[in-house]
C-alpha cells in the first residue's frame, strides 16, 4: 500500500490544471479523479484564515501580506515521502538563484495541507532551509505554517489546488506553486518540479504588478509574457520593439541635444571672438 501511495503521488506530478468540465477527468484512475489544480486568476484569497507558525503562534494570513510584497504560495505536507519534498527543494533552487530575497522584494508562504500535521514539523522544515539558504533577513520573510481542516480546506479551494488522501493516509495533489499579489489577489501559476531563477522573477514581478526589482530589471522583464502552453515566460515582440524605439528616441534626444548644445558653444565662442576683435 506504501508503495501504491507513492506511484499515485508520482503520477499526480503530471495532472495539468483542469476545468469543472467532467470530460477532462474520465480517463483518470478513480484514485485521482478531483486531484488537480483549477487555476482561479484574478480571485482574492480570504486573508482572515488563521494558521499556526513555526513557533506555534496563531496568526492571520494577512500579517504576512506586508509592505506591498508580493507572496509565493506553497502548499505541501511536510510528510509527504516525496512530491512535496521535491517541489520545497525545487523552490529553494530557485529562490537561492534569485537575486531577490524573501523578506525584502517578496515573502513565501509554504503551508501544510495536511491538518495532522504539527508545528514541530513546520519548524523542523524552516530551519532547515533558512539554515540551507543563509540569507540575511529571510527569517522575516519565509514563513512556514500549519492549520486545522476548515482553513486549510478554505485556502486550498480559493487557490484551486485539490488533493485527496488516499486510504494508506498520504495524499495524491499536483505540482504548483500559487503567486499573489500584496493585497492576496491570484496572479500567477508555475507547475513542475523545476522554478528557474528567470520563471521565479518574472512570475513575482507581475505580482507585484512591476513594483520590484531596479530599474534596469524592470525594462527587462516588461519584454516578457506567460505562456501558458510552455509553462514558462517568452519574450514579446511588440513589447521589445516599443522599448527599443523609446531607447532610440531617447539616444536620438541625447544626441541632438549634444549637438545643440555645442553649435550654441561654437556660436558663442566666435561671438565673444567678435567682440574682442573689435575691442
Amino acid at each position: 500500500m506504501k508503495h501504491f501511495g507513492l506511484a499515485i503521488a508520482v503520477i499526480s506530478l503530471f495532472l495539468l490544471p483542469y476545468s469543472s468540465n467532467a470530460q477532462l477527468n474520465q480517463n483518470k484512475p478513480s484514485q485521482l479523479e478531483d486531484v488537480g489544480v483549477e487555476e482561479r486568476l484574478g480571485d482574492q484569497i480570504p486573508l482572515d484564515l488563521t494558521f499556526a507558525n513555526a513557533k506555534g503562534d496563531s496568526i492571520k494570513l494577512k500579517d504576512l501580506f506586508t509592505d506591498g510584497k508580493p507572496v509565493l504560495l506553497n502548499p505541501v505536507y511536510y510528510e509527504c515521502p516525496q512530491l512535496c519534498s521535491m517541489i520545497k527543494e525545487a523552490i529553494f533552487k530557485g529562490v537561492k538563484d534569485l537575486k531577490w530575497s524573501p523578506g525584502k522584494e517578496y515573502n513565501i508562504v509554504t503551508f501544510s495541507f495536511d491538518p495532522r500535521e504539527e508545528t514541530a514539523l513546520a519548524a523542523e522544515n524552516r530551519e532547515r532551509f533558512l539554515n540551507k539558504l543563509g540569507r540575511k533577513g529571510a527569517e522575516k520573510g519565509w514563513h512556514f505554517l500549519t492549520g486545522n481542516k476548515e482553513n486549510i480546506n478554505k485556502l486550498t479551494e480559493a487557490v484551486g489546488f485539490n488533493m485527496k488522501r488516499l486510504q494508506n493516509g498520504q495524499y495524491a495533489h499536483g505540482a504548483a506553486i500559487i503567486f499573489l499579489s500584496p493585497d492576496g489577489v491570484i496572479t500567477r501559476y508555475l507547475y513542475g518540479l523545476k522554478f528557474d531563477e528567470f520563471n521565479l522573477r518574472n512570475a513575482l514581478y507581475d505580482a507585484a504588478d512591476g513594483n520590484i526589482g531596479s530599474a534596469a530589471e524592470q525594462v527587462l522583464l516588461y519584454c516578457y509574457q506567460y505562456d501558458a502552453d510552455s509553462n514558462t515566460y517568452v519574450p514579446v515582440a511588440w513589447k521589445i520593439m516599443q522599448v527599443g524605439g523609446f531607447a532610440t528616441m531617447l539616444i536620438l534626444g541625447i544626441f541632438l541635444g549634444f549637438m545643440w548644445l555645442r553649435h550654441r558653444y561654437s556660436n558663442n565662442e566666435k561671438q565673444i571672438k567678435e567682440t574682442n576683435g573689435r575691442d
